[in-house]
């Protein structure tokens, strides 16, 4: 029997990287015009354990998103919410600040942003945006 290779969630270095890459996301979100107003919370640390527990489950590390929000659902749990490209267009750059400062092999890196970007442009429903909240 052969062995299984590690997850990327094994490969990046775990949790610290992960928590790394998400905190560093939403430092930009704080303090970026177009992203700060989707949420609604005064505290992005809900949004940013989601982000981050989510990311780790997709990846091979433990499944507490599952055990706190059930299966992903990633489309229809956005589906309320107009998520124009000048959204996605942001949520990206930040993104790819904080996936660029991870410190992650190119490899994984590339791995790791092609979901990303796939993901956003899969929840983009709009080209223009409206009033929007994400919950």
């Amino acid at each position: 029997m052969t062995a299984q290779p590690p997850s990327l969630y094994d490969a990046v270095g775990g949790e610290p990287t992960f928590h790394r890459l998400v905190a560093r996301f939403y430092e930009l979100v704080a303090v970026d015009e177009i992203l700060r107003p989707l949420y609604p919370e005064g505290d992005l640390g809900p949004a940013e354990e989601r982000l981050r527990l989510y990311l780790i489950e997709h990846w091979g590390g433990p499944a507490a998103y599952t055990q706190l929000r059930g299966p992903g659902r990633l489309a229809a749990r956005h589906a309320p919410f107009r998520i124009a490209r000048t959204h996605r267009d942001a949520w990206l750059r930040a993104m790819r600040i904080a996936v660029d400062e991870a410190g992650l092999a190119p490899e994984h890196r590339d791995r790791v942003w092609g979901h990303l970007e796939s993901v956003a442009s899969n929840l983009t429903t709009h080209d223009t945006p409206s009033t929007l909240r994400i919950r």
